[in-house]
């Protein structure tokens, strides 16, 4: 309730518009890191040839990353549910700028690893803080939608990574003008983090909420409370990110190796001018074709979400978009048909899933645990996005073909299939409520 008599003003914390602000605000915390994270598939032809790096060590950055990631993210998720979320958010955008500013400085292989230790150390982590965020401000709201709509702001980093990042190469002469960029996103991001930190700061004196902490201590014992459903969640999660970012890591190269696709369109005028063009002919460039997902997503998960929020069916849409990852790999992988087609496939999958998984997660655990549910579903996601990577890259050293990885990569796609299956069994078992929309679990909470 307002602090004083009256109806409240119309930017009041209860009200929609500061919600949404706050919304804004907690969707760049992760726009800095995603562009960061994927400027190294961006820019990994010009690192292959200019650090005469095997597609192994490509791979193994993205490792890095995930390792770092599985040790950091668990504890990460615990820090959530005791420091609350703006100081634990704060720690954690800290560590991607320090780690951004180390990949772009780095002068050897051995730096640029660590600088890649240190942004997973706080990239991760930051991605559960702002899921804890979003659960505690739009539970029974808009949960879905916000989510979308996070992702769409930070998928929106990636999109530029792939489509800007040869150009950063070729137009500057050299690749690390495209890690000196990816060091000022996450800047940004870090300020968005303190804008979200006075917001929710007034909204807990004025409506006397608590800082998106548990209230109990937390122990490793408390995993054991979650059911069947949370597991198979999880593993539809490691499975399904396995299968689509791993390829990613290397897509840009697998295009232009494969295919012989350009790396940016060639074009005349200035730099702004060369990036619209490349954007104009985003199915023409071998970072565009790669960005295909990340522009579907990008802009259908907003309504994807609010389609879940309405209806449900989260458990349904997971098993479907599973099933669509098969074909896309195995045609990638077997066949010469131009990649656009299987892309814009992998697009539709990564639209449907992550807009009914993350949001299922708050369904399926206790509001209490819910920042070390997602550190934990986190933690055992980036196992899946430590190995592959690197998989990935040793294959095409082994076999100078992508063929052994699009089959690895299908294989994946099959086996989070089993997992959707077998979540909508145990919801139905469990009664969690994947299928019904949020209105009516609102609606049965509030009786």
């Amino acid at each position: 309730m307002a602090a004083s008599g009256g109806a409240p003003g119309a930017f009041h914390p209860s009200r929609a518009p500061y919600r949404f602000t706050i919304l804004l605000f907690v969707a760049s915390l992760s726009f800095g890191s995603y562009f960061a994270y994927d400027i190294v598939s961006g820019i990994a032809p010009s690192l292959i040839e200019d650090l005469r790096a095997a597609r192994g060590t490509v791979g193994a950055f993205f490792t890095a990353y995930s390792v770092a990631a599985i040790l950091a993210v668990l504890i990460g998720g615990m820090l959530v549910d005791r420091l609350g979320t703006r100081k634990a958010s704060l720690i954690f955008s800290l560590l991607v700028f320090a780690g951004a500013v180390i990949v772009w400085r780095a002068k050897s292989i051995p730096l640029f690893f660590l600088g890649r230790f240190v942004f997973g150390a706080g990239s991760e982590p930051l991605i559960v803080a702002q899921s804890s965020i979003l659960a505690r401000w739009f539970k029974n709201k808009e949960l879905a939608l916000s989510f979308g709509l996070t992702l769409t702001v930070s998928r929106l980093g990636s999109l530029f990574a792939f489509n800007t990042g040869e150009l950063f190469a070729e137009y500057f002469g050299s690749y690390r003008y495209a890690l000196l960029v990816a060091a000022a996103a996450c800047g940004i991001s870090l300020l968005g983090n303190l804008f979200y930190i006075v917001l929710d700061r007034r909204a807990e004196r004025i409506l006397d909420l608590k800082d998106g902490r548990g209230g109990d201590k937390i122990v490793f014992r408390d995993i054991r409370e979650f059911r069947p459903s949370f597991w198979h969640v999880t593993f539809l999660c490691l499975t399904f990110y396995a299968a689509i970012f791993p390829f990613t890591n290397l897509s840009t190269d697998f295009f232009v190796d494969k295919w012989g696709i350009a790396r940016t369109v060639e074009a005349g005028g200035g730099f702004l001018a060369r990036v619209f063009a490349n954007f104009l002919h985003i199915f023409g460039t071998a970072g565009g074709i790669s960005s295909i997902v990340i522009f579907a997503s990008m802009i259908l998960a907003p309504i994807a979400g609010r389609l879940v929020d309405k209806v449900g069916k989260r458990a349904t849409l997971m098993i479907f978009g599973s099933l669509i990852l098969i074909p896309a790999h195995l045609t990638m992988g077997l066949t010469r048909l131009y990649p656009v087609y299987p892309m814009i496939a992998l697009g539709a999958a990564f639209v449907l899933v992550p807009a009914a998984l993350w949001p299922s997660v708050p369904l399926l655990v206790r509001k209490e645990r819910v920042g070390t549910a997602f550190g934990l579903m986190t933690a055992i996601q980036n196992v899946g996005m430590a190995l592959f990577p690197l998989l990935n890259g040793l294959l095409r050293d082994l076999t100078h073909t992508y063929t052994a990885s699009l089959l690895m990569f299908a294989g994946l796609g099959a086996a989070g299939l089993v997992f959707a299956l077998l979540l909508k069994r145990a919801d139905r078992r469990e009664g969690a409520g994947l299928e019904r929309p949020a209105k009516t679990r609102s609606t049965e909470e509030g009786s």
